[in-house]
């Protein structure tokens, strides 16, 4: 069986990880990445850490509109399924990468599988929302994370190739549970034992409305307790265009490898994030989490008590954390599986292969 695998954003080279170790065992793969996230911080690091194979090709897309990111990721990804004739083209999340190599692949009746299919966030303003839409409605397998995931498949007529198989970034997050013990970034920004906030923000809806982004920080600048902040270029650059700056109690470090932010959430009392991947990830690791969204995909984590939605403004995000400072619910449900994903994925591929 032969898999041309489509990555090119942070979230997607995590996800890739344990499915990429899995699939070349017996399998061939031929990874192409779009270059959507380009920069060292947001793309090698993830590949070193997690001994992703280096990507055969990288089409250096790079930021943009996204008509023309898209568009030139389609023109890209086109080429080489017409070159490489795969069996099946890999896909992640709900990127315009993702977007781009469903439509290449289904206009050329290639097979097409989706992990993480089946998210909603019934948000359609969103442009992964879009994407998702749009990916699950031409897949051929379609790799749920959630119960929830496949009944909204359900809801929208799909139901063939549909398999619960868990959350791949599970299988990621076990790996990196182990390695937390021998990173230094504790001690490189000198958070050893200190009790700190660890925050996110990249989404368009908070970084590029001012009233929003400068809800949260002046929402920031009225908690007490210090807040770990790993800077994303979007953020960076909003804050630039705008004329704004994070307070005195917010820490501003660059962007971090996938273990480096394992081991920070793991020290972490709770997370305020906009991010999708870090809301599930806090969950696993059982940190409560405040999520600057009016919705979220990950809507079991809020029902169980550990995530709750907040607006962009310094009244809701004090309040929100007041909350999630409190005793942690008792129970903790396994929503996103037990860390076998990956090899079900590919279990599943390989008998559909035939």
């Amino acid at each position: 069986m032969k898999v041309l695998t489509i990555v090119g954003a942070r979230p997607q080279f995590i996800k890739a990880a344990p499915v990429s170790h899995a699939l070349r065992e017996h399998h061939g793969e031929f990874l192409l990445h779009t270059g959507q996230h380009y920069d060292a911080d947001m793309s090698d690091v993830f590949f070193k850490e997690l001994n992703i194979p280096a990507p055969n090709v990288n089409l250096g897309v790079g930021s943009g509109g996204h008509g023309t990111q898209t568009g030139a990721m389609l023109a890209g990804i086109e080429q080489h399924l017409l070159e490489q004739n795969p069996d099946w083209i890999l896909l992640y999340g709900d990127t315009n990468s993702t977007l781009a190599g469903a439509l290449a692949a289904s206009k050329l009746h290639i097979k097409v599988a989706h992990i993480e299919a089946g998210l909603r966030s019934f948000n359609r303003t969103m442009p992964e929302e879009i994407n998702r839409v749009l990916t699950d409605h031409v897949s051929d397998l379609l790799f749920c994370p959630t119960q929830t995931a496949v009944e909204n498949l359900t809801q929208e007529g799909i139901t063939k190739g549909v398999h619960h198989v868990g959350d791949v970034m599970v299988d990621a997050l076990y790996y990196a549970k182990t390695q937390i013990g021998k990173r230094a970034i504790l001690t490189e920004h000198g958070l050893a034992n200190a009790d700190f906030y660890l925050a996110t923000i990249h989404r368009p809806a908070n970084t590029d409305h001012y009233e929003h982004l400068s809800g949260i920080i002046e929402g920031f600048k009225q908690l007490a307790t210090s807040i770990v902040l790993p800077m994303h270029p979007r953020l960076k650059a909003s804050l630039e265009r705008e004329g704004l700056s994070m307070p005195p109690n917010v820490k501003v470090i660059p962007p971090v490898g996938y273990l480096d932010m394992a081991t920070l959430l793991d020290a972490a009392q709770i997370v305020i994030t906009d991010s999708g991947g870090l809301q599930k990830e806090t969950y696993v690791m059982q940190r409560p989490c405040v999520t600057i969204r009016p919705e979220t995909e990950w809507i079991e984590t809020v029902h169980a008590g550990w995530n709750r939605l907040c607006e962009p403004n310094p009244g809701a995000i004090q309040m929100a954390v007041q909350d999630a400072l409190k005793p942690p619910p008792t129970d903790h449900p396994t929503f996103y599986g037990d860390g076998t994903a990956a090899q079900q994925i590919v279990n599943i591929m390989a008998q559909a292969h035939g």
